[in-house]
């Protein structure tokens, strides 16, 4: 099997089962377990970056405003995600956040149009309806708006859109942003201290261990996707995501037991149709520009 399948895969396996891992610190605020994350992450990938001798971005870094501005925003897009998944998991909502990685896809695809003012094919505007149909559904079926799961999608979609315009490999990229978010997490955490609230150190070794080893989940499944992603095609990529909440989903429903009523799956159904037709149509565009390509390519056969 292809080595980049596979660390890709692991990636998002990785990133499929973190509900069990935060899962660990019910009895944690969400904010205190994200500011942990970013702290060890810190520390993480700083060892590596010593192991590895990888200093020159800092430097090319120190005069690029535009960068800093932009690796600022996705930082504070990053821990808003985090946060919003972690509160989401440990308040009993894995189902709706598996939701919202299943969207990432069409609300990246929405804000190509929004933003960068890009053309959809006339199937992806199928998708894209069909994915609001779905919200609309579940919105008036509910009576509230499926919150979370719009959160992560547009948090992460609008991340990824700023990563494309920073010229920074993952292992630099995510040690830019944690260095960004230190201090507020360092301020909040002395905050807590000083007002008794902090979890940390009370709440006994065995979590006080996981949350340092915080670090260590975040950065390894990064680093390995981003092995993958340079080794196989964006389609073998593109359908390789929906490992992560597959596996969010069914640990909702066959594990953790969350509440899926058949109005509620079918929902979710419009939404997964939606995807269907994404995938399908992107996989179909893809295989066209490829034969466009190779029927364009000269020949290399005299005469």
């Amino acid at each position: 099997m292809n080595r980049g399948i596979l660390y890709a895969a692991f990636a998002y396996i990785c990133w499929g089962l973190l509900p069990i891992y935060w899962k660990a610190f019910q009895d944690i605020g969400a904010s205190e377990i994200v500011a942990h994350r970013i702290i060890w992450s810190l520390v993480f990938v700083v060892i590596l970056l010593v192991l590895r001798r990888r200093w020159k971005w800092f430097r090319q870094l120190k005069g690029d405003r535009k960068t800093w501005i932009l690796l600022i925003s996705a930082a504070a897009l990053l821990a808003l995600n985090w946060f919003t998944y972690i509160w989401g998991v440990n308040h009993g909502y894995i189902v709706e956040a598996s939701l919202g990685y299943f969207m990432v896809p069409l609300a990246s695809v929405l804000l190509g149009v929004l933003v960068l003012h890009e053309h959809l094919r006339p199937w992806q505007w199928v998708a894209v309806a069909l994915a609001a149909v779905g919200v609309l559904y579940l919105t008036l079926g509910y009576g509230n708006l499926p919150w979370i799961a719009l959160s992560l999608a547009f948090t992460f979609s609008v991340y990824g859109l700023i990563k494309k315009q920073v010229k920074l490999d993952a292992l630099e990229g995510l040690s830019a942003e944690m260095a960004i978010l230190t201090l507020p997490a360092l301020a909040y955490m002395a905050w807590l201290n000083a007002n008794g609230q902090m979890a940390f150190g009370q709440v006994g070794l065995q979590q006080s261990l996981l949350l340092i080893g915080a670090g260590a989940i975040t950065a390894i499944p990064l680093l390995s996707f981003a092995a993958g992603a340079r080794r196989i095609p964006l389609t073998t990529l593109g359908l390789l995501q929906y490992i992560a909440p597959t596996l969010q989903f069914l640990l909702g429903v066959f594990v953790y037991g969350e509440s899926f009523s058949v109005s509620r799956w079918l929902g979710y159904c419009i939404i997964w149709m939606a995807l269907i037709i994404y995938t399908a149509d992107s996989a179909n565009y893809r295989r066209r520009r490829a034969r466009t390509a190779l029927s364009a390519t000269p020949s290399s056969l005299p005469g």
